[in-house]
């Protein structure tokens, strides 16, 4: 068992002949789709706020679920940039 997964680690992750498009580098991932997405989500999260309501609780969980994403893409930037590069 030991010996396989030695081999396995020293195995490339993707062959060319297997993916032909590893060559060109399409088995990345897309670097800025958490960042998008969260400012997606916040821009959503804000208009949901516009409307005729009597109560306006709801628009404080709004903003504060808001603020949470945002804190989290500001930690994700920060975690990026002071992050270990080889």
């Amino acid at each position: 068992m030991a010996r396989k997964s030695r081999e396995l680690a020293q195995r490339p992750a993707a062959d060319p002949e297997d993916e032909p498009s590893a060559e060109w580098g399409w088995h990345g991932t897309f670097p800025f789709g958490s960042t998008v997405a969260g400012i997606a989500t916040i821009v959503i999260l804000i208009l949901f706020t516009l409307g005729d309501y009597q109560n306006r609780l709801q628009d404080y969980w709004l903003f504060g679920i808001a603020a949470l994403i945002a804190f989290a893409l500001v930690l994700q930037a920060a975690g990026k940039r002071n992050s270990w590069r080889r």
